[in-house]
């Protein structure tokens, strides 16, 4: 065991896109658990596109961030949380934490699936694709549904997920070719596009000439205009995440006829993934059984060392992953 512990700390608030100049890695002697706590040390770290909003004002400067982690517990004084399980927390973005139990919970440990899916489709990126469609959007069989940013964590899950729960058409928009073939290839999208090659309300129609029943919205912007328009009578959106203006703020607002949401008695509705924690065991109990049969995959960018969260955070911002990016610890 390392006498060394290193965390990850906010430097600043950036304007745009954050740069490597926003972080610093700091080193620290490892933390001794109090009574009632465990020192865990950290084996996947989860970094996602709402850490982006939240480097705006949420995160304190000059303190360890937080985010989604899995770690093995190395010495405990809580029973409720014995040495060498391994547990979900979110004091992330370093290598040790000291957690109590109300902060951690056990992992189950599903034999033929990766630990790592704990924090990709069995984790917040699986939950809030599962919450979006059987939650907020009441999927229906045979609907055909729209998935913006598809190709990654969230769009891969949901296209998976749709397809397992008897979605009808499905179709995707990513950022580049690669991307494309993998949704259509891999993941089970029936049709997608790369939004770089059009305006999207064109690409939308010639991708769904016929109209959509739901979209999934992980970008906002003029994919979401495109997709209201498509949507056929009483369509529903289901509204995740506006990743298109995280580092742009005011360029990527959504220009759609109004009256299309009352004509067609749409549905639009947003929603916290945080609010739903208590479908996570109901997630579980579908997507487990998949992922041993085999007929769930799991989408994954894995960046090795923890030197390297800070690096693989900016290449998710930039969409340099495909399906879920994490980062793993040397020593797994």
């Amino acid at each position: 065991m390392t006498d060394t512990a290193l965390t990850v700390q906010q430097t600043a608030r950036p304007t745009g896109f954050p740069t490597p100049e926003h972080f610093r890695f700091v080193e620290s002697p490892v933390p001794e658990p109090a009574p009632g706590t465990a020192l865990v040390e950290n084996l996947y770290w989860s970094v996602d596109p709402y850490h982006r909003e939240m480097m705006d004002g949420d995160f304190a400067l000059d303190a360890p961030l937080e985010g989604r982690t899995l770690g093995r517990v190395i010495a405990s004084r809580a029973p409720e949380l014995p040495e060498g399980v391994i547990v979900f927390h979110r004091r992330g973005w370093r290598t040790h934490a000291v957690v109590g139990p109300a902060e951690a919970r056990r992992v189950p440990e599903y034999q033929g699936v990766p630990l790592s899916a704990h924090l990709s489709v069995l984790g917040g990126t699986g939950l809030t694709a599962y919450v979006g469609l059987t939650r907020i959007a009441g999927l229906r069989e045979g609907d055909d549904v729209f998935v913006s940013a598809a190709a990654g964590g969230v769009g891969t899950a949901t296209g998976r997920f749709a397809r397992l729960l008897g979605a009808g058409r499905l179709i995707g928009s990513a950022g580049s070719p690669a991307k494309v073939r993998h949704l259509t290839e891999q993941v089970g999208y029936d049709t997608a596009f790369d939004y770089h090659e059009g305006p999207v309300r064109d690409l939308l129609a010639k991708a769904a000439p016929d109209g959509i029943d739901l979209f999934v919205d992980n970008v906002g912007g003029d994919q979401l205009a495109a997709a209201i328009g498509a949507l056929r009578e009483h369509g529903r959106v289901v509204r995740v995440g506006t990743v298109g203006q995280y580092n742009t703020p005011g360029t990527s607002q959504a220009h759609f006829d109004h009256a299309d949401v009352v004509e067609k008695s749409l549905r639009i509705q947003g929603f916290l993934v945080s609010n739903y924690r208590e479908v996570q065991r109901e997630l579980e109990e579908f997507a487990v059984p998949h992922l041993q049969r085999g007929t769930l995959a799991l989408d994954e960018t894995v960046v090795d060392g923890f030197e390297r969260i800070v690096e693989a955070f900016l290449l998710m911002l930039r969409g340099g992953n495909t399906g879920k990016i994490l980062v793993r610890a040397t020593t797994v």
